[in-house]
């Protein structure tokens, strides 16, 4: 018997030595220490040279905590964009686990991940989005720990809604509303400056639109004053120019033609149309601080088409996606409405947004405009580009891509417990500053169901709302203002002529997949939105509106002739 557990005891030893040589854990032993991450291999984005891009030649991370932005030409306005939502970064894992065939996949265009204060927690299609704070943030955590995001595009049922105490703030109240807001003692009205412009836009590479003569016509033959004084509230004005004149240089040149139906007449009989056409009115029915009626104001014009310049206009209401993917990309061939809300507090995001080289959305572009602009947005004195801007004005009043016909009032309303209501004039409510009046649930409406979450390819408003809770930019814009201040970068500093920025990351700062932004993400996050020959330029409509109006993408085939 003694011999037998001798035995036994000497295989368990051998067994034991066995396991020992082939690195078998010792079960005694404490947890194993994390293996060190290896080192940092930074990425680049390069132009082969200026001609191959647009504003940005290069995007390169130096080192794990900085980044350095080498632009073809000096930016000053590099800071006021950067800070744009479309702009945000993105961990570089979930850009290419998100890339598609042709698209983002559903992931990437419903559930962004971002450095945010609210995680998206589930879109329910039809009825809101959910979000929940990001116990991880780097900075204050959210007041209220559940947002809720909510749309109605009648104002009076919003604004029902919020008297019934069902939600806690609501966008854009219409033109009679804000008096009764004024009046409601459980209710606060927030008013929102006008840095916008609702226009009537034609794309010149349809006829009668490439008449010049017949676009001055429609400038002259529409009372813009009237439409204005029925349907738009207090704190709205008649355009003066197309850019808002608190932005530097918005309002100098030559101010819109004054309302003369006779003078449109002539116009018309001189391009050939003596006795008027027929056209089309093209909109999507959103309500937009820059217009709130969208029905009226299209009857109204109908109605001032026929009897001022015998043009017989058929009204054309498209979906909201359907209509922004076709108005910028020029494919509408009547009258359509549009407008602009400012993204940054610069001529250059509502000028070379709309009337750039690259722009297809008023047709062939116009050099006597865009070549200004050009010019102008390399200079940062406001004085010294005022010259430039005077002659890019009056080229637009000239040649009539467009009718400029209001800068619309609007305002937001809360429940009179809510701390911090906001109604931002860049329209990015931060609403994790905002206290619910101690509930944990914040609820906002808005005019509409965002079109996707992946807003580095998106325009619409309510679209970049979303995204504004979930993710940031390098840098951001202050609470209910238009000031940049610094978020996943602590600082972007240029070099003397304003063409090389040098960004020093924000360290320790987590995404919502709990992976750890680094300069990488910022470089593959450029990658994404300027390349495209990248197979990681891959978005919603594949358009890259901003990044392309405002950067210029990189690597673009040559155009067909």
């Amino acid at each position: 018997m003694k011999s037998k557990i001798l035995v036994l005891l000497s295989l368990l030893l051998v067994a034991s030595m066995l396991l020992a040589a082939c690195g078998a854990a010792d079960p005694g032993a404490g947890p194993e220490e994390e293996v060190a991450a290896g080192p940092f291999e930074p990425k680049s984005l390069a132009a082969a040279d200026c001609e191959s891009t647009g504003i940005i030649k290069s995007v390169v991370a130096t080192d794990e905590h900085t980044v350095t932005f080498t632009l073809c030409q000096s930016d000053p306005a590099f800071l006021s964009k950067i800070a744009f939502s479309p702009f945000a970064i993105y961990p570089e894992e979930w850009i290419e686990r998100t890339t598609g065939e042709e698209t983002r996949t559903s992931e990437g265009l419903e559930k962004p991940v971002g450095t945010g204060p609210y995680m998206v927690s589930e879109w329910k299609r039809g009825d809101s989005v959910n979000f929940t704070a990001f116990p991880d943030y780097w900075g204050e955590q959210p007041i209220a720990k559940t947002l809720v995001l909510r749309w109605q595009s009648e104002a009076a049922a919003r604004l029902l809604e919020l008297q019934s105490g069902t939600v806690d703030g609501i966008d854009n109240l219409g033109p009679s509303d804000f008096d009764v807001v004024r009046a409601d003692s459980n209710l606060a009205l927030v008013e929102r400056e006008a840095l916008n412009i609702f226009y009537i836009g034609m794309t010149n590479t349809f006829a009668p639109w490439d008449n010049v003569k017949v676009r001055q016509a429609i400038a002259y033959g529409i009372d813009r004053q009237r439409i204005v004084d029925n349907f738009y509230p207090a704190g709205s004005e008649t355009a003066s120019h197309f850019t808002p004149c608190a932005i530097p240089n918005g309002c100098v040149g030559d101010a819109w033609y004054e309302f003369d139906a006779a003078k449109g007449r002539e116009l018309l009989a001189e391009a050939g149309f003596p006795d008027g056409f027929a056209t089309k009115i093209y909109y999507r029915d959103v309500v937009r601080g820059y217009l709130p009626q969208v029905p009226n104001v299209a009857q109204d014009v109908q109605a001032q088409l026929k009897e001022n310049l015998n043009i017989d206009a058929e009204i054309v209401v498209m979906e909201s996606g359907a209509f922004i993917e076709a108005s910028n990309t020029g494919q509408l061939d009547g009258l359509y409405f549009l407008g602009w809300g400012a993204d940054y507090p610069h001529i250059t995001n509502f000028l070379d947004f709309h009337f750039g080289a690259t722009n297809p959305q008023f047709g062939a572009a116009l050099p006597e405009i865009y070549e200004k602009l050009e010019e102008a947005s390399k200079i940062a004195d406001p004085k010294v580009a005022e010259p430039l801007y005077v002659e890019a004005n009056n080229a637009i009043r000239e040649l009539v891509p467009m009718v400029a016909v209001a800068h619309g009032g609007s305002g937001t309303a809360y429940r009179n417990d809510v701390t911090v209501p906001q109604a931002s004039p860049l329209t990015n409510e931060q609403f994790a500053v905002s206290d619910p009046g101690g509930r944990d649930v914040f609820v906002f409406m808005q005019n509409a169901e965002p079109i996707s979450l992946f807003c580095a390819d998106e325009t619409d408003g309510e679209s970049l709302r979303a995204c504004d809770q979930v993710m940031e930019a390098l840098y951001g814009y202050e609470v209910n203002g238009t000031a940049v201040v610094p978020m996943l970068a602590e600082v972007c500093a240029p070099n003397e002529d304003l063409s090389v920025w040098t960004c020093t990351l924000r360290q320790g700062v987590k995404f919502h997949d709990g992976t750890t932004f680094d300069a990488n993400d910022v470089v593959t996050t450029f990658t994404m939105g300027l390349d495209v020959t990248s197979p990681l330029h891959k978005g919603n409509t594949n358009v890259w509106d901003y990044y392309g109006y405002l950067w210029g993408l990189m690597n673009e085939p040559p155009a067909a002739e």
